[in-house]
């Protein structure tokens, strides 16, 4: 491999194709956006539109348009990116229109990019406002030295658990490890319970335990990227969750807030989810279960991270937009100012700040709900601070969450191990980057 930024590669705007995941519309071809001149900021007063499935979003534009009148944010609601949102931002960007800014997920920044479908925010003196973010978050929008997108929101694991039926009830402790994990896990099977309980299809958690272990999947180096699902990070643990699985010691028959998952929970009878930090409003919802649970870290390895990243979105500046200077002051002052953070957090329930500084004011509050716990500051701070900055997405990361997901569901039902699962994906996603007109190998 020749010597060649990641930023030079992502910057070949349309000379890629969308992945089949992404394949309902045409890909976008909005020419050299990122190599001709940038657009400057407008004379007069400027309207922003943003399309989002975030709910009630215009209620946070209209903070910031009442804030000032040079620019006004109007917000179009859409369905989630893999509902049918991705399939019409890609449509309209396709044609030559669409929305100045657009929601998705941090997964897909890198897919969307190499598409043509963003402009490069460095181009717009964007790193000058990254220390404004949380690193984890802001290291979700990068590739090379090019920023993508904005981070809006990201999810930090913690374990969300019953504390009245672990603690009180059986007598045991929070796992702080994997190996605790594992001794609890156990424990609680024996009396008839069940620590967690996980969705055998759901790809993203086996992600974020790689995550959290130091492992980075995807890599891009020289004029292609390198692929290693098997280095030792990786390994550790799919040998780890394949005795899990092997012993039959956790649920696996429904995830984490799922109609029997809530059942089970308000009985008592599953009693954690390690998931995203937005977990928080979900489990509030457990029937009873007020004044009942806790929230502590995620269990970690000895030389892994304190937390993987379960979630979140970014806020993109479309490569068609014609204002986007106005739309990056928007969004800088959304995702980092105290007003706008309060506001995403009131009216769209956002998860967990993107600020470096702030994480909004009804965070820093006792919760009633999680037995009296300042939660946020006690434990999801230090999980958002403890992030693996090395990992990047793949430029395929829909259908590679696709195969992990589908591999994992093998490997509950006995077929295959998660070990022999995470080599069959490297090959299959290498043939896909392949086919896709990527230069991909194998790490050495």
């Amino acid at each position: 491999m020749k010597s060649y930024t990641r930023r030079a590669a992502l910057a070949a705007s349309g000379a890629v194709g969308m992945g089949a995941a992404l394949a309902a519309c045409a890909p976008p071809n909005p020419g050299n956006v990122n190599a001709e001149a940038t657009i400057p900021p407008s004379d007069g007063p400027v309207t922003v539109s943003y399309w989002a499935w975030l709910k009630d979003l215009q209620k946070v534009a209209d903070v910031y348009n009442a804030s000032q009148d040079r620019i006004k944010v109007e917000t179009t609601w859409i369905p989630g990116g893999n509902s049918g949102g991705y399939a019409k931002i890609l449509s309209a960007v396709a044609a030559g229109g669409g929305p100045d800014i657009a929601q998705v997920e941090l997964r897909q920044v890198p897919e969307f990019a190499l598409a043509g479908a963003l402009v490069d925010l460095t181009r717009y003196d964007f790193a000058e406002q990254a220390d404004a973010f949380d690193p984890g978050a802001i290291a979700q929008v990068k590739v090379g030295d090019s920023y993508w997108a904005v981070p809006q929101d990201t999810g930090p694991v913690a374990t969300f658990y019953n504390r009245e039926v672990l603690e009180g009830e059986l007598g045991l402790q929070v796992p702080a490890t994997w190996d605790e994990f594992r001794e609890t896990a156990a424990a609680v099977s024996e009396a008839g319970k069940m620590l967690i309980s996980l969705d055998p299809s759901d790809g993203s958690y086996p992600i974020a335990w790689a995550m959290q272990s130091g492992a980075t999947w995807f890599r891009p180096e020289g004029d292609g990227w390198v692929i290693d699902m098997v280095g030792d990070a990786s390994m550790k643990v799919a040998e780890f969750w394949d005795d899990i699985l092997d012993k039959k010691i956790i649920g696996a028959g429904y995830g984490a807030f799922s109609t029997p998952w809530y059942a089970a929970a308000g009985d008592g009878d599953v009693l954690a989810s390690i998931s995203g930090s937005w977990s928080d409003a979900l489990v509030e919802t457990v029937p009873g279960g007020a004044g009942k649970w806790a929230v502590a870290p995620m269990p970690r390895w000895e030389d892994g991270y304190a937390s993987g990243g379960h979630g979140g979105s970014s806020a993109a500046v479309l490569s068609t937009s014609k204002h986007p200077v106005e739309a990056l002051e928007f969004l800088t002052w959304m995702c980092t100012d105290p007003a706008g953070i309060d506001a995403m957090i009131e009216f769209s329930g956002i998860g967990w700040s993107p600020a470096k500084d702030y994480i909004g004011t009804v965070r820093q509050q006792p919760s009633e709900f999680f037995s009296g716990q300042n939660y946020n500051e006690e434990v999801i701070v230090p999980m958002a601070e403890g992030q693996n900055l090395d990992w990047t997405w793949a430029p395929m990361m829909q259908r590679a969450q696709a195969i992990i997901g589908d591999g994992f569901t093998q490997a509950v039902a006995g077929e295959q191990t998660l070990v022999d699962m995470l080599e069959n994906s490297q090959k299959e996603i290498i043939t896909i980057m392949r086919d896709m007109g990527l230069d991909a190998e194998e790490a050495r």
